[in-house]
């Protein structure tokens, strides 16, 4: 089994490397902002007064610039009061945006965020100990998988897509790159690992081949506001498609992984508290275990990705449009493709890493679960021998009669002597002899 796993596998890392050497653009320069028309310089700055003397709605705010070509220097902006604008107070931390040739002109700068770094990597730490306290060095190991996710995130997809490859290839080859290091450096070089890295794969297939076919037959273009000005101030042809099924692909995966490897724990788990078990009888098993995980999944991804098109679906629900349009507008459309296509490819991870599980856990030796030590049994208390009590002695029988003449019972019952005649002579006891008197006595 090991090496019908290596041979399935080892094709798709190759293909998975060769793929990011040919997409990455290599001796690409990436233009700069200022290259490609964006004028917009960012600069930190602190707020060191707030005055409400500029308008009805209008806050005067001074802030004390901390870099960029006038730092040390003070300028007071003026910035929009009202429901939904942001308040300001003394010692905040803001973003100005420069966008002028004079440093020292309050007309060069606007306020377009706050700084928010430390709070972010106080969150980061919190997150990260968490992490470690509960997984140790398993939970190393994920936070190590996660980082390297974002280098493949960041120095290769974005820097192929700007550089004009397709999406959907720069996608798919970058899914496979962080599926391969996510999953071996956290649950390590097993078959139990491949499977899921199998399961993986089969469902990324079916998600972005469906991905493909619906969009194409629901006639979205991927174009929406952002796009559009990001491939203006590109210059580049971008597949504007492409970009939105590298979208459905990338926010699915994560998902996967959870669901490839929860199924394949769940049946080595089961092939282990029972080696007895058949190929269907761990199937079956299994199932039922991927189906209690599937409702919770799906419920999941299709709530991700309601929260992030909240915004337009409460901007699109003013318009006055009935449901049905809102549905098929293109914006909602190609949210619903992406959630439906990921849904899909999540339900036939679960029966296809099952079966790859359970047929190859059937063929694996799998150390069964030892059967804890049996407690030993208390020792006996000692029986405590309840001596019988002796018999009672038998009291005297009680003495009837007068103590002086004694009482016969054989003579008939007795009566008092009716005087002291009667009473028995005690024998007479002999006088003592005289004492003699001495001589010399008078």
């Amino acid at each position: 089994m090991r090496t019908l796993l290596l041979w399935l596998l080892v094709p798709f890392a190759l293909a998975t490397l060769v793929g990011a050497a040919l997409l990455y653009p290599f001796g690409y320069e990436q233009k700069t902002g200022a290259e490609i028309g964006l004028h917009q310089t960012p600069v930190a700055a602190v707020v060191t007064g707030v005055a409400e003397n500029c308008g009805e709605k209008c806050v005067a705010v001074t802030v004390k610039m901390t870099d960029g070509a006038a730092s040390g220097q003070s300028v007071t902006i003026p910035s929009v009061k009202g429901p939904g604008a942001p308040s300001f107070a003394l010692g905040d931390e803001v973003v100005l945006s420069y966008a002028g040739s004079q440093p020292q002109a309050a007309e060069s700068y606007q306020i377009v965020d706050f700084q928010r770094g430390w709070s972010l990597w106080v969150l980061a730490l919190l997150f990260a100990g968490a992490v470690l306290l509960l997984g140790r060095w398993q939970g190393l190991a994920a936070l190590g998988a996660l980082l390297l996710s974002f280098v493949v995130l960041v120095l290769f997809i974005m820097p192929s897509i700007l550089a004009g490859e397709n999406p959907l290839l720069v996608a798919v080859v970058g899914a496979g790159l962080i599926m391969f290091v996510v999953l071996y450096l956290t649950h390590g070089i097993s078959a139990r690992t491949s499977t899921a890295v199998l399961g993986t794969l089969v469902s990324l297939a079916l998600i972005g081949a469906l991905g493909a076919l619906f969009s194409a037959a629901s006639k979205l273009t991927g174009i929406d506001e952002d796009t559009t000005n990001l491939v203006t101030l590109l210059g580049t042809n971008i597949d504007t498609r492409g970009l939105l099924l590298a979208g459905t692909l990338i926010g699915a995966l994560g998902v996967l992984d959870d669901v490839t490897v929860t199924q394949t724990s769940a049946v080595w788990e089961l092939r282990r508290a029972n080696d007895k078990l058949t190929w269907r009888e761990l199937f079956a098993a299994g199932s039922r275990i991927g189906r209690d995980h599937m409702s919770s999944v799906v419920n999941t991804l299709v709530m991700a990705y309601a929260g992030a098109a909240l915004p337009l679906l409460l901007a699109i629900s003013l318009a006055g449009r009935s449901m049905g349009e809102i549905l098929t507008a293109q914006q909602i459309a190609s949210e619903i493709v992406r959630t439906l296509v990921g849904s899909i490819g999540l339900v036939a991870a679960i029966p296809v890493t099952t079966a790859l599980a359970a047929l190859i856990a059937v063929r694996q030796d799998v150390t069964p679960l030892q059967a804890p030590e049996p407690e030993p049994e208390p020792e006996p208390e000692p029986k405590t021998v309840k001596r019988a009590k002796p018999a009672p002695k038998p009291r005297p029988a009680r003495i009837e009669g007068d103590l002086f003449t004694g009482y016969d019972p054989d003579k008939g019952p007795w009566e008092r002597p009716s005087g002291p005649a009667a009473r028995r002579a005690a024998p007479a006891r002999p006088a003592p002899p005289a004492r003699r008197r001495s001589s010399g006595s008078p």
